[in-house]
């Protein structure tokens, strides 16, 4: 790949610049929910469970991602979706962008500007290659035909790339519009321990929160993912960011069965919504294909770990009030 020369202003992209950079905290990745034997989209359930987040404290939102199902929608759903959420909310938002390919992925963008406008914080883009000068390249056709701010997504178990983590920070070093980092190849770790020393964008974790303690001891600025009690997500960031990591990990440990249960391969999608239908968040926990259905045999796991969750909830929500009550 040619070097890139010094910018208008006679800046080595190569050196490192005041960068704009993502909000830190929880960015809540929303499920679609659907409905019926058809599985149309169900917008009164998005609705509901997009002014949950907003309810709850969340940073921001993430809509059309891996587990928002958005490969499985058209793109006359895909609008409705981000519709919905520019409506019911005032949070910032994420876009996930599903194309690998450089011009689909431009046409996702500008649809999503079209509906978003200024509501629109980045697209999520996923790593497209393992060669760090064809992500550059793939990033850079991007900026110049949408304008977007990209959130840098590697998640080689949806797109199939596996990056080194060497070659991310390449990528993010030289497109100065990367406002973020989402590491989802394990170990996400030590991924984000070297990505935050080596660049000054927010890096965030996902995969349900699995990691997120270790993830915010690696220097993460919070997590961009989807979980049944993000108000747990929340709570463990915010507790980190105050007081450190035993008051993060006493916010997150009664909801970590919960957690581990949720992360399933090949069924998290399925078991998530169906934990966010008995929550009362959404009213149906249909998956479309090529997701799989949740498996009933693990009904009584899942009811088990829900008591437990809303139980830490109704907990901490009671401190709070002894808490505020006793000032």
């Amino acid at each position: 790949m040619n070097e890139p020369k010094n910018d208008a202003a006679g800046n080595d992209p190569r050196e490192p610049q005041a960068r704009e950079s993502l909000a830190p905290g929880v960015w809540g990745v929303v499920a679609t929910p659907f409905q019926g034997s058809t599985l149309d989209v169900d917008l009164d359930s998005l609705s509901e469970l997009v002014e949950h987040y907003e309810a709850i404290g969340a940073t921001g939102l993430t809509v059309l991602g891996v587990f928002g199902e958005a490969a499985a929608l058209t793109a006359e759903e895909r609008r409705q979706v981000l519709d919905i959420a520019v409506e019911c909310t005032d949070l910032p938002l994420v876009v996930g962008i599903t194309a690998l390919a450089t011009r689909p992925a431009i046409d996702e963008i500008k649809a999503a500007q079209a509906v978003a406008g200024e509501r629109l914080a980045a697209v999520m883009v996923q790593a497209n290659s393992a060669r760090p000068e064809v992500v550059i390249a793939h990033l850079d056709a991007i900026h110049r035909a949408t304008g977007a701010k990209v959130v840098l997504q590697d998640y080689p178990r949806a797109s199939g790339v596996s990056i080194s983590t060497k070659a991310l920070i390449s990528a993010v070093k030289w497109c100065s519009f990367v406002v973020a980092v989402k590491a989802e190849a394990p170990p996400t770790s030590v991924a984000i321990a070297e990505l935050t020393a080596a660049v000054e964008v927010s890096v965030f974790g996902g995969l349900g929160g699995q990691g997120l303690l270790d993830e915010l001891m690696a220097g993460a600025a919070g997590a961009m993912t989807g979980f049944s009690y993000p108000e747990a997500l929340i709570a463990c960031v915010r507790a980190w960011q105050r007081d450190g990591y035993e008051a993060a990990r006493d916010q997150l440990l009664p909801y970590l069965p919960l957690v581990n249960f949720e992360q399933q391969a090949k069924i998290a999608l399925a078991v998530r919504k169906e934990c966010l239908r008995k929550r009362g968040l959404i009213k149906d926990s249909g998956v479309r294909a090529p997701a799989a259905e949740f498996p009933e045999r693990l009904r009584y796991s899942m009811l088990t770990h829900l008591r437990e969750a809303a139980a830490a909830l109704e907990s901490a929500a009671a401190n709070r009030h002894t808490t505020v009550g006793s000032y």
